[in-house]
């Protein structure tokens, strides 16, 4: 029996709802003439598998027919009545087995032996090269990006992994230091929950160049969850949760080479290799390594387009599967980052170099472990208990160039922000089943430990302030203790119907007790039409300086508020999706709608006082809500070419010194096209994208804002624009080639960076980025792979 992996309390799930709500499950009303008998076992064991759900298969399918199913005993034999219409096939299905279909005699009383063989996991099941992206199983609304998926466009990292999709948005922080970050539901990133094999990764103090720590041909597919999800995967999770799965050791290509170059003069080297030690050890090798040297300055305003850069990053998984029910992993990973940005005669010799020219630099140093175990019992595969270990240690120091007012004259001095980050994460987890697999449980125990210690100095001084006065105003440090239990239960009909209802209570050292309820209900009205709704709430501890660190690159002076208490959130939505056929081939429509009120949320205001950035929780009686809705279509109008077209709304406001206002940078309409075709053989590919952007609103440090005196406030208007990208590829045996345009009309933000003539005066400003900096990026690329 091959075990359920170290991430089995997803799989196990998602295996279970393969078991109840294959497609097209329609069944029949007893009518009894001769029952059939039987037994069901493991294939090459004869172990019996109690709990195997069998269930006729009709020759004419009626809509609306009650269910004729049983289910295997604790010996795995089964005695299943005939009904009364005709149905001469049996489907026989268990949690982590692949379906058997059998022919059963159409007279007599005949006893049926089922050999059963080991199933596959959860990505080869709803991961297919050109499927619907749209899960049709799980309760909660899932889009998957699969690895096919993610040679659509350049995709050096998981920035660039969703240039494709129509749910995320990834956007430029600042127009010096590259960063990038997500949107979802039209919330910052740091509202969702990033995990990594579906482990919480990449929080905290990371947030502001996460997304260039995962290299993009490490990636096996990256799973989009809307609204809270799961209370496994911790109470973190606001808007939603952006799972990605690296490559698998005993699953992936023994070797992997891929080499990228662009324009702007970047270049990318990754090395995938894996090694099938025995047949129960197997590892992977990831090793990606980024360079850009180039000084390229093609608006002209005197600043580079991009930083200087340097990237080294590996990971290293090793796998166990017993063949007994045990399955282990360890995996640990490396990274180091240094960047450098700022004014073309920028250079780092010194502190004496950010006085003389605006400059920024930033170094990260990342060390990650993780070390996950499970065992399933052999004769009661739905059964498991798991122990997830995981431990990081981040450590990173940035500069900044900075002017401020003194008197009558401009004091040059460099803001520093440095910071650590120590994290552990156990979790406990157990699943079973309440009598069948109709009712499934997970129940366990987690302990979060966070230690964070930041300074941000601006290099001001006060004359009234003591040396413990500064060290006060520039430090910030907090531990934080989390001990948790939380419990889901899972109810499936036989039928039509999926509830999920979880809930969790941590107590927090510095903030004590907190409880999260979470519900994702699922309900296929029709064979090819799913129902889904979701509410549930979020909390989160912010990190005021990290999570807006793109001002860092303004003159804006921060001002941290006393006594922020932490972030809480309800999501509720859900979505509709309606599979169907158009031209004789599959086709996908999905609409889904949410809604985000925050109870309480760190607001950073850059409107009221357009010099300073006042970061303090969300004012008594004010709101602060993000709603979006979303239709996406996806379909085939001709073999190999496939269509997707989407459109979202957004509204988000919040309370900005008592008058509710839209968020900056936010824009209220997106489109998204995209067309991909393939070959015969898929010896040739194209894939063609555009984008659309609506307007946003803008609050530039030089605004005049009026809404403090009580009068109505309309903020500038960042203008419509639109992108096109395109990508052809050409594979051979074993390399493929590809080519590549992004911004293909050369589109550019007039001023990405305002006052950049006078960078140490009272008007610079590089946040306010709505658009592209650097224009049109020609690349090219090459993948090379032995299976």
């Amino acid at each position: 029996m091959k075990p359920i992996s170290g991430r089995f309390p997803l799989l196990a799930f998602f295996a279970l709802l393969l078991a109840w709500l294959r497609p097209g499950l329609i069944l029949a009303q007893s009518g009894a003439i001769a029952p059939v008998r039987g037994e069901v076992t493991e294939a090459g064991k004869a172990t019996p598998l109690p709990g195997a759900v069998l269930r006729w298969l009709f020759d004419v399918p009626e809509a609306n027919a009650p269910a004729v199913t049983t289910t295997s005993d604790e010996a795995g034999r089964f005695t299943l009545a005939r009904p009364a219409r005709a149905a001469s096939r049996l489907v026989v299905q268990a949690l982590g087995y692949r379906a058997d279909t059998l022919a059963v005699p159409a007279t007599g009383a005949p006893y049926l032996r089922v050999a059963l063989r080991a199933g596959q996991e959860l990505g080869e099941v709803t991961v297919t090269a050109r499927g619907p992206a749209y899960s049709s199983l799980t309760p909660a609304n899932v889009q998957v990006i699969s690895s096919r998926d993610l040679t659509k466009s350049a995709c050096c990292n998981l920035a660039e992994s969703f240039e494709t999709n129509a749910s995320v948005e990834v956007t430029t922080s600042d127009a010096v230091s590259g960063a990038k970050q997500i949107q979802l539901l039209g919330l910052d990133g740091s509202y969702s929950l990033l995990t990594v094999d579906n482990q919480p990764a990449l929080r905290g103090l990371a947030a502001p160049y996460r997304l260039g720590y995962l290299a993009g041909p490490w990636i096996d597919n990256i799973e989009i969850i809307k609204g809270t999800g799961s209370v496994v995967n911790g109470y973190e999770a606001i808007s939603g949760q952006v799972n990605v799965k690296l490559k698998e050791p005993e699953k992936t290509d023994q070797l992997l080479f891929n080499i990228y170059g662009n324009d702007l003069g970047k270049f990318d080297v990754n090395l995938n290799t894996s090694a099938r030690i025995s047949p129960k050890w197997s590892t992977v090798l990831l090793l990606h390594s980024d360079h850009l040297g180039a000084r390229v300055d093609r608006n002209k305003d005197g600043f580079l387009d991009l930083p200087l850069a340097t990237q080294f990053n590996a990971f290293n998984k090793w796998k166990y599967i017993s063949g007994r029910g045990i399955v282990s992993e360890v995996g640990l990973g490396a990274l180091r980052e240094t960047r450098q940005g700022g004014q073309l005669d920028f250079r780092d010799t010194g502190a004496a170099a950010f006085l003389q020219n605006y400059g920024t630099t930033q170094a990260t140093t990342r060390y990650t472990g993780y070390a996950k175990t499970s065992y399933t019992w052999p004769s009661r595969p739905f059964q498991s208990l798991g122990l997830l270990l995981s431990g990081t240690d981040h450590d990173f120091t940035s500069r900044y160039s900075y002017g401020y007012a003194s008197g009558n004259t401009t004091q040059r001095t460099a803001r520093s922000y440095d910071g650590t980050q120590r994290t552990g994460l156990a979790t406990l987890l157990f699943q079973s089943a309440i009598g069948n697999t109709a009712h499934v449980y997970r129940t366990g125990l987690s302990f979060l430990y966070d230690d964070y210690d930041e300074r941000l100095s601006d290099g001001r001084t006060y004359s009234t302030e003591t040396p413990a006065d500064v060290d006060a105003r520039e430090h910030r440090a907090r531990r934080e203790l989390v001990p948790g239990a939380f419990a889901e239960y899972t109810y499936q009909n036989s039928r039509n119907l999926t509830v999920v209802a979880g809930l969790r209570a941590d107590h927090h050292n510095l903030y004590g007790w907190q409880v999260t309820p979470r519900l994702n209900i699922k309900y296929d009205v029709a064979k090819n039409t799913v129902l889904r709704a979701a509410a549930g709430t979020g909390f989160r501890v912010a990190n005021p300086i990290a999570d807006n660190a793109a001002m860092l690159a303004s003159a804006r002076e921060f001002v941290i508020g006393p006594g922020l208490r932490p972030e809480r959130a309800w999501n509720v939505g859900g979505s509709t999706t309606q599979y169907f056929t158009a031209l004789g081939r599959p086709a996908t429509f999905v609409v889904d709608y949410y809604h985000t009120e925050f109870q309480n949320q760190v607001v950073a205001d850059m409107y009221t006082s357009p010099g300073i950035i006042e970061i303090q929780n969300l004012q008594p009686g004010g709101r602060s809500f993000a709603r979006s809705l979303q239709g996406e279509l996806q379909l085939e109008p001709l073999k190999g070419l496939q269509v997707k077209g989407a459109y979202k709304y957004l509204d988000v406001r919040t309370t900005y010194d008592g008058v509710l206002l839209p968020k900056p940078l936010t824009p209220s309409h997106r489109a998204f096209v995209n067309l991909g075709y393939a070959s015969a053989f898929d010896k040739w590919r194209a894939d063609f994208t555009v984008q659309w952007f609506g307007q946003r609103p803008l609050a530039h440090v030089t605004s005049t804002h009026a809404h403090g005196s009580g009068q109505e406030y309309s903020p500038e208007l960042a203008p419509r624009y639109g992108l096109l990208n395109a990508q052809l590829t050409r594979a051979f045996k074993r390399l493929e080639v590809y080519v590549g345009v992004e911004n293909l009309t050369n589109y550019r933000q007039p001023n990405p960076i305002e006052g950049a003539a006078n960078p140490f005066g009272p008007a610079f400003d590089a946040a306010m980025v709505w658009g592209p900096v650097y224009g049109r990026l020609t690349y090219a690329g090459l993948r090379y792979r032995i299976e």
